[in-house]
């Protein structure tokens, strides 16, 4: 969370409590937003437009998607892909393998050898850099905006202020940068057609700029853009759910430590 100052301001949290805070949000975040990053994947790799007018699109809004993902798969179809994704974010601790997540990768790297595991990896390395000084610049920029607009009373309310000039600088980085995402979703499920042929239109790619043009070519600019309304909206209400669970877990370790040191 950029800016955030992550001291519990008034507890007698521990380090690790803070740290133990952090992760369990993290993990509980993941879990509740899960659904909207399964319709941003799938919307992603949808070649027909985003339209009703689209005969042959599978999805063409976020609540018409919800319907039919729920009518044709089930609810457990939103927290597809969702173990792997909680290794990233808890970041430290034990980690239990999985069957179908240790299926998952034998079966690709029987099948197509340990590059599988990089597909998509040149458009990531370009975005980590524009997305990184995109994010610090718009956040300082935004800061120095809600300094001049907010009035006096208002200014007291740092974490208001990173809260707000965090969540705005993501939204606008995660927007100048998104076509790099999709690219990175377009190549890494290459070899995967057969799969996908259920979803509509399959298309292969050499690499990363034979999928620029493809796109370009085929659903024109807008199609780099498709799935960034469930994207921003699960990174709004991500940052949001980050700082509420982060704060719940400190404030539930403070009186815990307040009881023990009570007795």
């Amino acid at each position: 969370m950029v800016g955030y100052d992550p001291k519990p301001d008034g507890r007698n949290n521990t380090r690790f409590q803070v740290a133990v805070a952090g992760s369990v949000s993290g993990l509980v975040t993941r879990a509740l937003i899960s659904p909207f990053d399964v319709i941003k994947i799938r919307f992603q790799l949808q070649h027909e437009r985003l339209s009703r007018r689209d005969p042959n699109a599978k999805y063409h809004g976020i609540l018409q998607a919800i319907r039919q993902i729920l009518r044709e798969e089930g609810p457990t179809a939103f927290w597809k892909g969702h173990i792997p994704a909680q290794i990233l974010s808890i970041g430290y601790g034990a980690v239990q393998v999985y069957n179908t997540l240790r299926h998952a990768v034998g079966t690709m790297y029987r099948n197509e050898g340990p590059l599988v595991f990089y597909k998509g990896l040149t458009p990531t390395l370009i975005a980590i850099f524009p997305y990184a000084g995109l994010q610090f610049s718009c956040y300082s920029s935004l800061k120095h905006m809600y300094e001049w607009a907010m009035p006096a009373e208002g200014k007291k309310n740092e974490n208001l202020k990173n809260l707000l000039c965090g969540s705005g600088a993501g939204v606008i980085s995660k927007t100048l940068t998104y076509p790099l995402d999709l690219f990175k979703k377009r190549l890494q499920v290459g070899g995967f057609e057969h799969a996908r042929a259920a979803f509509g239109q399959v298309r292969k790619y050499k690499g990363l700029v034979d999928c620029t043009k493809q796109v370009l070519q085929e659903e024109g600019t807008l199609g780099f853009f498709k799935g960034l309304s469930p994207s921003l909206l699960k990174a709004a209400l991500s940052t949001g759910f980050m700082f509420f669970w982060y704060e719940l877990f400190c404030n539930i370790f403070h009186c815990m430590n307040k009881t023990t040191s009570q007795r």
